[in-house]
C-alpha cells in the first residue's frame, strides 16, 4: 500500500478541509499515480473533492464508521465502517496499487501499514492548520527519490519517493 500527499515545508497538509495550494503539475501527478487505482479516503475527503463525489476512473474506498449503503451506492464508492473492513476491502484489490489519499486521520492511522510515501514537496508555507508526519524525522522512512524542483503556479515542488524499511501487516 502507499500513500500520496502535497506539503507545504513545514509539512502542511490542508486548512479550511481543502488543499493549501492549486497545483496543475501535481494534480497531473496525482492522476498519474492513482488513475485505474484503488484510493482510500475518509469522509471528509470524499465532501472535499468537486460535488462530494468519489474519484473518477478508480476503484473509491471511504472509512466512515456511520455510512450509509443507500449514500455509497449512489455515489458509487466502497464502504468501510472500520479498519477491519477497509483491510477487508483493499485485500480484495490489489494491495500494491492502492493509495491512501486523506484526509488527515486517514494518513496518521494508515501511514504505519504503507510500504511507500509520494510526496510532493512545494517549497512554501501555506499557512497549513493541518500537518502530515515529518518522515524526515522518522527511523523507518527514508526517502529514495528526489525529482528536480519544477515551478507550478509559481511555487517551486519536488516530487519525493519515501519508502518504510518496515510496515506493519494487515
Amino acid at each position: 500500500m502507499k500513500l500520496i500527499v502535497a506539503v507545504d515545508k513545514n509539512w502542511g497538509i490542508g486548512k479550511n478541509n481543502g488543499l493549501l495550494f492549486d497545483l496543475k503539475a501535481d494534480m497531473r501527478h496525482f492522476v498519474q499515480h492513482t488513475k485505474g487505482k484503488t484510493v482510500m479516503m475518509g469522509y471528509n475527503t470524499l465532501l472535499s473533492l468537486p460535488n462530494g463525489m468519489p474519484l473518477k476512473n478508480r476503484t473509491n474506498i471511504v472509512l466512515y464508521p456511520q455510512g450509509s449503503d443507500e449514500d455509497a451506492n449512489e455515489k458509487g464508492y466502497l464502504l468501510a465502517r472500520s479498519l477491519e473492513e477497509l483491510f477487508d476491502l483493499i485485500k480484495r484489490h490489489d494491495p500494491d496499487e492502492a493509495f491512501v489519499i486523506g484526509g488527515a486521520m486517514m494518513y496518521r492511522t494508515m501511514l504505519p501499514y504503507c510500504e511507500e510515501a509520494i510526496i510532493t514537496k512545494v517549497d512554501a508555507d501555506g499557512g497549513a492548520t493541518v500537518f502530515f508526519e515529518n518522515l524526515d524525522r522518522l527511523d523507518n522512512w527514508t526517502c529514495e527519490s528526489e525529482e528536480p524542483p519544477i515551478v507550478d503556479s509559481g511555487y517551486s515542488i519536488k516530487f519525493c519517493t519515501y519508502k518504510n524499511s518496515s510496515p506493519l501487516k494487515f
